[in-house]
C-alpha cells in the first residue's frame, strides 16, 4: 500500500468568482433580469404583428360585415298601389322557372301548349288555387313568397304564353278585397 496523501489546498476553501458584494448584485441582474427583459420583448414582438394568416380574408371589413348582417328583413307591400307589385315575368322568373322551365318534377314546360292544353280549360280560378296552395310536388306558390295578385299574374303569364288568352287579374279587385279580409280578421 502505498502512502499517498491527498494533497489539499493549503490556501483555504475553495472560492468562487463572486467575491464581493457588488459582484453579486450584477450576477443577479445578468441570470434573471436580462432573460427577463428578452422575453418581454419577444412577446411584444410576436404579439404585435399584424400580418393576416397567409391565404386567410376572415378578418377584413367586407367579410366581417357579411357575418354580421341581419339574417332577414321586412318587405311592406302595399297591394292598392300596382306599381310596387311585381309582373307575371317577373314572378315566373324568381321562382316558376326553376320547375317550368325545364319541366322538372312533371310541371308543364313554359311555352309548351301540348302540357298546358289539357290545364288551360280548367280556367283561371283552379290554376290560381293550384298555384296558391300547390299541386302534386309543386309547394305553395312554388315556394316564393308573393301575395296572391302576383302569382295569379305569373300563372296568366305561363298560360297565355302556351296559347292561352286568360286576362291578367287586376290590382284594383285584389285591393278592394284586401280591406274586406282584413275586417273578417
Amino acid at each position: 500500500m502505498s502512502d499517498a496523501h491527498h494533497q489539499h489546498d493549503e490556501d483555504g476553501p475553495h472560492e468562487g468568482p463572486i467575491k464581493t458584494p457588488k459582484q453579486l448584485i450584477v450576477a443577479v441582474f445578468f441570470a434573471f433580469i436580462i432573460p427577463i427583459i428578452g422575453i418581454i420583448l419577444l412577446v411584444s414582438y410576436v404579439g404585435a404583428d399584424k400580418r393576416p394568416a397567409a391565404g386567410s380574408d376572415g378578418l377584413t371589413a367586407k367579410s366581417i360585415a357579411e357575418r354580421i348582417q341581419p339574417v332577414g328583413s321586412v318587405e311592406v307591400k302595399d297591394v292598392s298601389d300596382p306599381n310596387s307589385l311585381k309582373s307575371g315575368e317577373q314572378v315566373y322568373g324568381a321562382v316558376c322557372v326553376s320547375c317550368h322551365g325545364t319541366g322538372s318534377l312533371n310541371a308543364p314546360k313554359f311555352g309548351d301548349a301540348g302540357a298546358w292544353g289539357p290545364r288551360i280549360p280548367q280556367g283561371y280560378e283552379t290554376l290560381l288555387t293550384h298555384a296558391l296552395k300547390g299541386k302534386g310536388a309543386m309547394p305553395a306558390q312554388g315556394g316564393g313568397d308573393f301575395s296572391d295578385l302576383e302569382v295569379g299574374r305569373a300563372v296568366v303569364y305561363m298560360a297565355n304564353k302556351a296559347g292561352g288568352k286568360l286576362e291578367e287579374p287586376k290590382a284594383a279587385a285584389a285591393a278592394a278585397s284586401a280591406p274586406d279580409a282584413a275586417a273578417s280578421k
